[in-house]
């Protein structure tokens, strides 16, 4: 089994990565009192009543998935 999925010196990668993190953070972060501020942090970054957790994790999902596609079909291109 090859990991074309983790390409960590991918931009595209790590956008994903970065918007999947912040999800879960969203999702978990704010509920927490003694977290507040770092929760009030999160969800600034996840744009507060914008998107939601969910829409952020299949973003960066969406994401990861797309460099790989990109990266097979410029592989297969003819030089």
């Amino acid at each position: 089994m090859t990991m074309r999925y983790i390409r960590p010196r991918s931009l595209t990668w790590w956008a994903g990565v970065l918007s999947i993190a912040t999800g879960l953070a969203a999702m978990i972060l704010p509920g927490d009192p003694s977290l507040a501020e770092f929760g009030r942090f999160i969800a600034l970054l996840a744009g507060t009543s914008d998107s939601s957790p969910a829409a952020l994790m299949f973003l960066g999902l969406g994401l990861i998935g797309i460099r790989d596609k990109l990266e097979r079909s410029f592989r297969e291109l003819p030089k």
